[in-house]
């Protein structure tokens, strides 16, 4: 079987998506007023609004506030009131975590390793970290970052602290004021993305997945990146962990895959689209260089400055392929002998997945992953 999409299909799709997202504007304030009524309930539904910003995205004015309800921060049917006495009540409980971690702190210190070794990645971090505008002004307090990153860790017992969450909390110090907002922001876009960013929770089934589903759509280059390592596609880990952040142009691109992941459309999971639709930029380079472990990453590493909106619209494409090349593929019967293998190792890591040699099951098992988003 050849690949499902070669480097002509890839500029078809940038070139078709670029000239339609010329006259796609995002949702500006006055329409996201417009969604609310005189009390300040929304009036459009979950659905509508999700399937908007999927295709539009938000614009700058109104991303703080739609955010807090993309997150969870506010409940979807509150009032203005509502929100208010959410907004009181987040603060208030803010602040009692805080209270008590600068009461557990020197204990912490004196007593928990984990604690002292934590704070030394963030410090080791944070140095590394820039902070500066254009006019060479500091955008945000290191030592705020500091405070909420340890209290994250502490009050946070499946999150472990990772490398990428300095630059993620940095963007959600750009998107709120309040030092409460950035915290519960933060928080609630961890549990939010827990199975995509989290290296202990997501990470390793993403990657699993992302291997399954070269060996589903393009067998031609899973054989090729199996013959040169196992850990080839484990090894593109980073882009997971840092939700993607290296490979955008600017702060306002991140933002906007990062409200497509929280919406979940067009599917769960749809990270892993995204990294198989970035793998698919260079796949023709790879099988016609013949390139190794150490190439191919370096090629994958080299993929920055990229549009957001173009990527998205890329991997929606991705995605209505895997649908139509998994209709296709129902009721053959020749075995899915790759697509099983690459399943089974989650099966193995204690993960319960169907897994079969038939192939009219094999799509439902990787289907199952991509299962379409409900609120």
């Amino acid at each position: 079987m050849g690949s499902i999409c070669s480097e002509t299909s890839i500029s078809q799709i940038r070139s078709s998506f670029s000239s339609l997202l010329v006259s796609k504007l995002p949702i500006d304030q006055n329409e996201w007023e417009g969604y609310f009524d005189e009390s300040g309930h929304l009036v459009k539904s979950w659905d509508f609004i999700s399937s908007i910003i999927l295709d539009r995205g938000l614009d700058p004015s109104v991303r703080s506030e739609a955010w807090k309800f993309l997150t969870g921060y506010y409940p979807w049917s509150s009032s203005r009131d509502e929100r208010l006495m959410v907004e009181g009540m987040r603060r208030k409980n803010y602040e009692s975590l805080a209270k008590m971690y600068s009461k557990i702190q020197p204990l912490l210190e004196m007593e928990h390793r984990g604690f002292s070794q934590v704070r030394r990645f963030i410090n080791s971090d944070l140095q590394r970290l820039y902070t500066r505008d254009a006019q060479g002004q500091t955008r945000v307090d290191k030592k705020q970052m500091e405070k909420i990153l340890l209290l994250s860790y502490v009050c946070n017992v499946e999150a472990e602290y990772q490398q990428g969450f300095c630059e993620m909390l940095l963007l959600f110090h750009l998107l709120a004021e309040q030092e409460h907002e950035i915290y519960w922001l933060f928080q609630f876009f961890l549990q939010k993305t827990e199975h995509s960013c989290v290296m202990n929770i997501g990470v390793g089934k993403n990657l699993i997945m992302l291997k399954a589903l070269i060996a589903f759509m393009d067998p031609t280059f899973a054989k090729h990146l199996e013959g040169k390592g196992t850990q080839v596609i484990q090894s593109l880990f980073p882009w997971f962990c840092f939700s993607f952040q290296q490979v955008f142009k600017s702060f306002y691109d991140v933002w906007r895959i990062w409200e497509v992941f929280l919406i979940g459309k067009p599917c769960r999971n749809f990270q892993v689209i995204v990294a198989y639709t970035l793998l698919q930029t260079v796949r023709d380079q790879i099988l016609r260089e013949n390139m190794g472990g150490d190439d191919i990453l370096m090629l994958c590493g080299n993929l920055v400055d990229l549009d957001a909106d173009q990527l998205i619209s890329e991997a929606c494409s991705t995605y209505d392929r895997l649908l139509e090349h998994a209709d296709k593929v129902r009721g053959r019967a020749s075995p899915g002998r790759q697509l099983g293998m690459a399943l089974a190792g989650l099966k193995g890591k204690g993960h319960r997945v169907m897994v079969s040699t038939d192939l009219p099951q094999v799509p439902a098992a990787l289907m199952e992953f991509f299962t379409r988003a409900r609120k």
